[in-house]
C-alpha cells in the first residue's frame, strides 16, 4: 500500500469537472448545483468573453450549429443559447461557499472574471484558481485582485528544465499552483512542489483506484466528472487522515 503523504492544505479540493458532468449536462447551472449538492467543495469550468464583455462558462467557445458555428468572443451575450451560464449566474445562484477553479481559455476574460467574483463577494476571489500555461497572462490577472489564486496547467513532458526548476519559479512568481494530468503525478514529485509551497493539482481522476493513489500523495486539488466517487474518495481520505491529525495537535490543556 502506497504511503500517506502530507498536503498542503487540511483536506484536498474536490472539483467537479464542468460541474457534475458525469451525472447532468455540463457546464450548466443544473450541472453546478448538482455537483455542490453530492458534496463537491469545487467546482471547475472554463471561462469565455461574449462580444459585449460579459464571462460566461463554456467548453468548447463554439456556439451555433455545424451550418453556421460562431466564437463565443464573436457574439453577444443576449444571442447566446440559454444553457450557457454567465458566471455572476453561477454567485447568484449558489453563493461563494466553495471553491472555483477556471480555465481561461479566453484571456481577454481574466479580468473581467475577477472583477465579477469580487462585485459578487470580496472573499470569493481567495477561492478562485484561474489556470492558464502563460505565467506571465497569470500574473497580470492578480492586479485585479491580489487575492486571487493562479495555477500554472501543463504536462510533465512540456516542463523545460524539470519539475524543480519550474518549482522555484513559480514559488519566486507567487503562482499558487501547479495542475497536471493525473498520470504525471508521484508521490516524490508532489512533494517536491510542496518544497517551494506550490499546491499541487490533478485532473481527469475518474476512477476509485485514481483518485485514491492521488490523495495517498498528499495532492492538494483533484478534478472528476464523477462527483459521488470524488466525495467518497475525499472523505476515506479524511477517515485515514483523522488519527495523524490528532497527534499533531497540541493536548487540549495547552490550547491557551
Amino acid at each position: 500500500m502506497a504511503p500517506l503523504l502530507p498536503s498542503l492544505r487540511t483536506r484536498a479540493i474536490g472539483f467537479a469537472h464542468r460541474g457534475a458532468r458525469a451525472h447532468a449536462p455540463e457546464n450548466t447551472l443544473e450541472a453546478f448545483e448538482l455537483a455542490l449538492r453530492l458534496g463537491a467543495t469545487g467546482l471547475e469550468s472554463d471561462v469565455w468573453l461574449t462580444a459585449d464583455g460579459v464571462p460566461v462558462l463554456d467548453h468548447d467557445g463554439i456556439v451555433g450549429s455545424r451550418l453556421r458555428r460562431r466564437r463565443i468572443r464573436d457574439v453577444a451575450r443576449a444571442d447566446l443559447p440559454p444553457h450557457i451560464p454567465e458566471l455572476a449566474e453561477v454567485y447568484a445562484s449558489f453563493g461563494t461557499d466553495f471553491e472555483l477553479s477556471l480555465d481561461v481559455k479566453d484571456p481577454r476574460a481574466g479580468t473581467p472574471t475577477v472583477a465579477v467574483t469580487v462585485a459578487a463577494d470580496p472573499t470569493m476571489a481567495s477561492r478562485l484558481w484561474l489556470c492558464d500555461d502563460d505565467i506571465g497572462r497569470l500574473l497580470s490577472w492578480r492586479e485585479a485582485s491580489p487575492y486571487v489564486r493562479l495555477v500554472d496547467s501543463t504536462r510533465l513532458g512540456r516542463i523545460k528544465g524539470g519539475p524543480e526548476r519550474l518549482a522555484g519559479q513559480l514559488a519566486e512568481a507567487g503562482i499558487d499552483a501547479v495542475n497536471l494530468h493525473h498520470s504525471d503525478w508521484s508521490g516524490g514529485l508532489v512533494t517536491l512542489f510542496h518544497r517551494f509551497k506550490v499546491h499541487a493539482f490533478g485532473w481527469d481522476a475518474q476512477f476509485e483506484r485514481v483518485l485514491d493513489g492521488l490523495l495517498r500523495m498528499g495532492i492538494d486539488g483533484v478534478f472528476s466528472d464523477h462527483v459521488d466517487r470524488l466525495v467518497d474518495a475525499l472523505a476515506t481520505d479524511a477517515e485515514r487522515r483523522a488519527p495523524q491529525a490528532e497527534q499533531a495537535s497540541p493536548p487540549a490543556d495547552d490550547l491557551t
